[in-house]
């Protein structure tokens, strides 16, 4: 890692020349220090793996950076989120409009600064100023925020002529949970807190959460992990992959209605879950995974695995091979691979339009016979398809990791004193199922968590999914976003 104080003069040359350099904005957090607040930008490249954190420093009176915005989609939108909760002001920005606060927050109260205090009363909200497409035979269809389905809030507002999508607005941070404030003042190495904590930001992506989490506090501690450990951590988020893409080639099936594939998808996803429970005693696999160590209790069989992955094979094979299913996933809210550079995609969005992005390779904590999938159509198809051959591989790379195990399921690592620790800070880069997810962790001398900045991928495919619907109709919305399967609970932390 290198580590680099910047001023504001060199902030915008040095982040320039890095992304120039093939390095992705990954993270930018604030910090209350007091007096002054602190801002780390991250940034990443890989293969091999390099890490730069720049640090900037502003005054707490009045907070300010240069903006990044013109260089960065991501940039501006980490940016935006410093206004809204540290009322960090950013200078230039293009667009410097409120991200994670709705009209009815206070203005001037910023949640996550050390003297926010308790809430003041919320007055009440004002029209969220959508922006408004004129012309004959435009209207708008608002979707949301209350939802049919048992999912979280977010609102959609198309603007239409006829069936034609003109323009999506996506507004989200409906339920903002304060996620990085409850994790301030938790023991770093406290399994029943902080861990717990870290695997419920997003329940569907716990193992990836707390071993990102995990990664970051052995960073700062300096605690030395050994190789068996970080194989079974890879093989929790392998399983925590497959049952995951099995449920989305099911849920897929299901929303052209092709009720038989997703029938059979979601008996692969219950024998998968089955399995999770054997291994760590959690359908979620939550409760395995910890600073310094993992829990098995058992490994599951790898013939097991491979029947699971034929099944999966003839399952997607039977749904491709039909001819509607096939024609309504072709060329359906199409991203551009340009336009997911631009936006800062990662995972299977990222990858279904021809990136190659794959945290295991890039950032690795050990080395894995990873095999790398892509392609490059950038529609529902391909990314129903990146799915179904990431299942393949993730089921080649769980076999692998079980059966070259030698040693016990129950491995934790020597603890060092708290008198150890000394305020470091810590990353920790974990490629979920959904793509990568980087926590950033600060630890005092107590070994207290002084600041955890979280990053899902979803927080960086949210902006991709109105522009893939682009030029789309409205029936083919909710294919679309299930093609894309973002997290709420990932984005409104």
């Amino acid at each position: 890692m290198v580590r680099r104080k910047v001023s504001g003069d060199e902030l915008a040359r040095t982040v320039s020349e890095l992304l120039a350099a093939g390095y992705r904005l990954a993270l930018v957090a604030a910090h209350d220090d007091g007096d002054t607040l602190r801002v780390v930008y991250l940034l990443l490249a890989g293969q091999p793996d390099r890490r730069v954190e720049l640090t900037l420093t502003t005054d707490a009176a009045t907070p300010s950076v240069p903006s990044l915005g013109h260089l960065s989609i991501p940039a501006g939108r980490f940016e935006r989120e410093m206004l809204d909760l540290y009322g960090v002001v950013p200078q230039g920005h293009p667009q410097p409009r409120r991200l994670v606060r709705h009209g009815h927050w206070p203005q001037e109260w910023y949640p996550m600064r050390r003297d926010a205090g308790p809430p003041p009363p919320f007055p009440a909200a004002g029209r969220f100023p959508f922006l408004t497409v004129d012309g004959p035979g435009v209207y708008e269809i608002p979707v949301g925020p209350v939802h049919a389905g048992l999912i979280e809030p977010g609102h959609f507002r198309f603007s239409v002529i006829g069936e034609s999508v003109v323009r999506l607005k996506a507004r989200l941070w409906f339920v903002h949970r304060g996620i990085e404030k409850l994790f301030e003042g938790r023991t770093a190495l406290d399994a029943t807190g902080s861990v717990e904590l870290a695997e419920r930001i997003s329940g569907d992506s716990a193992a990836a959460h707390s071993l990102a989490y995990s990664l970051a506090v052995e960073e700062a501690l300096g605690l030395a992990t050994p190789e068996h450990v970080h194989r079974l951590r890879a093989l929790l988020v392998e399983l925590e992959r497959l049952y995951n893409h099995a449920t989305d080639l099911g849920a897929l099936a299901n929303d052209v209605g092709f009720g038989l594939a997703s029938a059979h998808a979601q008996h692969v996803r219950e024998l998968l879950m089955r399995i999770n429970r054997r291994v760590t005693g959690h359908r979620l696999l939550r409760g395995a995974i910890r600073p310094g160590g993992v829990v098995l209790q058992e490994l599951p069989e790898p013939d097991e695995l491979r029947a699971l992955a034929r099944e999966v094979a003839e399952i997607s094979e039977l749904t491709l091979r039909n001819t509607v299913v096939y024609d309504r996933f072709a060329e359906t809210a199409v991203l551009a691979s340009d336009d997911a550079h631009a936006i800062g995609c990662l995972g299977y969005v990222a990858r279904a339009s021809g990136l190659v992005t794959d945290s295991r390779l890039d950032q690795p904590t050990t080395a894995l016979p990873v095999t790398p999938v892509m392609a490059t159509g950038g529609d529902v198809l391909a990314r129903y398809t990146i799915r179904r051959d990431e299942f393949a591989a993730s089921v080649a790379l769980a076999c692998a990791l079980i059966e070259d195990h030698r040693g016990p399921l129950d491995c934790a690592c020597v603890l060092p004193p708290l008198t150890m620790t000394v305020g470091n800070s810590g990353v920790g880069i974990v490629e979920g199922w959904r793509g990568a997810i980087v926590h950033r962790v600060e630890v005092d001398g107590a070994g207290r968590i002084t600041r955890c900045k979280v990053v899902d991928p979803s927080w960086f495919n949210w902006p991709a999914l109105p522009v893939a619907m682009a030029d789309t109709i409205v029936p083919d919305f909710p294919l679309a976003n299930k093609s894309f399967n973002l997290s709420y609970a990932g984005n409104d932390l």
